[in-house]
Parts: C-alpha cells; structure tokens; sequence
C-alpha cells in the first residue's frame, strides 16, 4: 500500500491596497492572527498576485522591491514564527534594471526556496505587459516530498503551459490572480479544467473587494483532479484551509494513461 502523502492548505484572500505595501504587510499579519491555526501535516498558505501593491504600475519605478528584498523577508519571518510554507503570491520586484511581476516560494525555514517571474502578461485592462519583463521558465519545487508548482493569474489561459507543470510531474498547482467579478465563472470553470485534464490539484488565491477602480472577485478555492471543488472563500476577506491528498495522483495517471498517449508530432500547431 502507498504511503499516504498529504499537507494542509490555507487560502490568505485578503483585500489588496493599492500602491501600500505597508497596509498590504499589516493585512497579512492580521490574518494570519485571526485565521492561522497549527497542523500536524505540512502547511501551504498562498497569497493573492501583486499583494504588496496591486497593479499600481504607474508608480513602478518608485514601488518595485529591489530583488524582492523587503517582502522575502517580510515572508520569510512570518514562514519561520509560524511554521509554514509560502507557496504563491505575487510581489512587484526589480531586478537587473526590469521590472517582474514575481512569485515567491519560501519554506519554514525563512528560505527563498525558488522564485516565478509571470510568464503571460496581461495586454488588456492593466496593460502588465507594456511594464512588466515576462519570464522564461515555469517554477517547480520539492515541498517536502510532494511536487508542486506556481503560476500567475493569465497563465491560466495558456494550456499548453500549464501542461508542461503536470509532463513534469506537478502534484499541485498553486496559482495566484487578480480577478475581476464580473469574470469568475470563467475562472473557476478554467481552474477545475486544468485541474481535471492534467489530473492534480489546483489551488487559486484571488484578490477581493476594490483595489483602486476595479472591482475583483475573491472566491479562492481548491479544485480535486475531478473537479471537485472542496473548499472555497467568500467574495470578500476570507481565510480557508483544505487537506489535499495526493497519494494516487501518479497511480491514477497511469491507470488513464493521459500523457503516455499524448501525440506530440501531431501538435505542431501549438508551437508556432
């Protein structure tokens, strides 16, 4: 029989201010004081995108985190006090004179464990792209034996991408975003897709309420490999944990044989 191999997720959604790091900083201590509780198992918590500063890009210059210094540490105090994972969540950050819009995974040690640079940028609505560097490479890390992986909010729209997480061997997926309300049907229903064809776990942390103008929706959640959503945030600020048990992801893959029976040379297309 398989050893069971699972960990504890939390949903941190909070309401991001804009272009207020500070306020941003103080939003998540006093939520982890009001829904943070210790687990025997490994704890997960993910942070909306952009938290430290929402999409204050046209004040770029002056907010960006110098290789994301400020908020590693931020994080990395917090990981230590409460003996938990930062697996998602996006801050502002500068780096080699660009700008990122940058994921941070830090382990209870207060370690910068790896990063994510937001490969799709968003041409519309904030215009991330004519600001933002994109990366070039997906983030994929070891949380204590179980295999997980982080994207940003538009990524979701790139299949092929998310793709590449699950050939790699991504039991979880944590994505972090700043969805609008008026767009979450089409957010929960791609999420779940994902979830369902690359057979793991998504976990989705969205912004809420007013950040500057825009109107974003909350309702975070945790989707099974078969859909199922098993715990999901109100529209406002909210904070929710889930057990996720990924012991037979990979028996599961085999048995339906979803990637042994890809045909890569039939898929030119999606490569031009």
């Amino acid at each position: 029989m398989e050893e069971k191999k699972a960990f504890r997720v939390g949903l941190v959604q909070i309401p991001v201010v804009l272009g207020d790091r500070k306020k941003n900083m103080e939003t998540v201590e006093e939520w982890m004081k009001r829904y943070y509780t210790p687990g025997e198992l490994t704890t997960a918590l993910v942070l909306p995108e952009l938290w430290d500063t929402g999409y204050a890009l046209d004040s770029v210059e002056k907010l960006a985190d110098g290789e994301a210094a400020e908020t590693t540490e931020f994080l990395s105090g917090l990981a230590k006090r409460y003996g938990c994972w930062f697996t998602g969540g996006s801050v502002m950050a500068k780096s080699g004179g660009k700008y990122y819009n940058r994921a941070l995974i830090v382990n209870p040690h207060g370690e910068l464990v790896t990063f994510y640079d937001k490969v799709h940028l968003v041409p519309f609505i904030t215009v991330e792209d004519g600001v933002f560097d994109h990366g070039e490479k997906p983030c994929l890390f070891d949380m204590d034996g179980i295999k997980c992986g982080s994207i940003i909010c538009y990524d979701i729209r790139f299949p092929e991408w998310i793709r590449i997480y699950a050939l790699r061997g991504a039991e979880a997926l944590f994505i972090c975003s700043q969805w609008t309300r008026a767009r979450m049907d089409l957010y929960r229903t791609m999420i779940r897709a994902h979830a369902i064809e690359n057979m793991f776990y998504t976990v989705a942390v969205n912004n809420c309420d007013y950040s500057g103008d825009i109107d974003f929706g909350g309702g975070s959640f945790v989707s099974s490999p078969t859909g199922d959503v098993l715990t999901e945030c109100s529209g406002t600020l909210d904070g929710k944990f889930s057990e996720i048990d990924v012991t037979n992801i990979n028996q599961n893959r085999q048995f339906l044989k979803v990637f042994e029976k890809r045909l890569p040379h039939l898929y030119h297309d999606i490569i031009k």
